[in-house]
């Protein structure tokens, strides 16, 4: 019978170096087992860790040149928001000396300050992943809007400043989800008029009914977008839904195969919605007195893909 492979406990936390290996009695030739894993820059860990985030970052972090910090998606999953922290692995080194990074430490691990990482990534990703990401951060309160405001007037030759500038303009503390900002952003770059974001509604006795994801007031349309919780909140939905439309309410409901797969058949729906009352219904958006509306055309399916991108769950 084969003898189980010596496991030391003090290796199964995290990563460890070659020379830590030796100190508890294990050689290059026992790491090869199928027990270990190679991390890379001679750092190993237990198979059954060796794949999550933090023993992998951890085990980069052991190897960083002296002064830099994990950044960009990296450092935004450090800080606590839901994006891939390792593909790639993001990590800025100072270009001088005398250069300082605005840094701090999450989870234990060097990263770019909490404002400086968010700017990051409203200067470099695509629009509305950058909102995205802004969106979610100003949700979970990690910053606030005017911290934003305050690094673009100190740093204003950072390239990129104008994509970051106008993802402030749309950004939205009230989302609730990535999704949620996709579809928002969607219509809004379609060139429909800016909706109004998780805002309570009241039927006419002042109670409660429900707080849709998106609401234009003028029409009283209400636009919810339909997650993966949808079908265990189906019932509750339901009778929500109910109540708004029993108060003179309008609804339209997507998911998220709507918004990517079919965002002109989203745009129009809502546009249709936003028509005066008075249009004749059988014109709809053939009526030639939606030429004086502030209700542009949509631009191309791809152009909205382009803008969209894929779809967070």
């Amino acid at each position: 019978m084969a003898r189980a492979p010596r496991v030391p406990v003090e290796l199964t936390m995290g990563p460890f170096s070659l020379e830590e290996a030796r100190r508890h009695g294990l050689t290059r030739y026992h790491l090869r087992a199928a027990t270990w894993q190679s991390l890379g820059g001679g750092f190993y860990a237990v198979r059954e860790i060796a794949d999550q985030p933090l023993v992998r970052l951890a085990a980069v972090a052991h190897r960083l040149p002296s002064g830099a910090v994990f950044s960009g998606r990296t450092a935004a999953w450090l800080h606590g928001l839901d994006l891939a922290p390792c593909n790639p692995i993001e990590v800025t080194v100072p270009i001088a000396r005398r250069s300082e990074i605005e840094r701090s430490i999450a989870q234990r691990l060097p990263v770019t300050s909490r404002v400086r990482t968010l700017a990051d990534l409203g200067r470099c990703l695509p629009l509305v992943e950058a909102v995205a990401a802004l969106d979610a951060a100003l949700h979970k309160r990690l910053l606030k809007m005017s911290d934003l405001v305050a690094w673009l007037e100190m740093h204003k030759r950072f390239p990129g400043n104008v994509r970051l500038r106008r993802a402030i303009e749309l950004a939205e503390p009230a989302t609730e989800s990535p999704m949620e900002t996709r579809l928002r952003l969607l219509l809004i770059l379609a060139g429909l008029p800016r909706p109004q974001v998780q805002v309570p509604l009241h039927d006419d006795k002042g109670r409660f009914i429900g707080r849709p994801d998106l609401y234009s007031p003028t029409q009283r349309l209400a636009v919810e977008y339909d997650g993966a919780t949808h079908r265990e909140t189906m019932t509750a939905d339901h009778r929500r839904q109910n109540r708004l439309l029993n108060a003179g309410y309008r609804l339209l409901r997507f998911t998220a195969a709507d918004v990517i797969s079919t965002p002109d058949s989203v745009v129009m729906l809502v546009r249709q919605a936003l028509v005066p009352d008075d249009l004749p219904p059988a014109l709809g958006l053939d009526d030639a007195r939606l030429d004086n509306r502030n209700l542009s055309q949509s631009p191309s399916t791809s152009e909205q893909r382009r803008h969209v991108g894929r779809a967070s769950h």
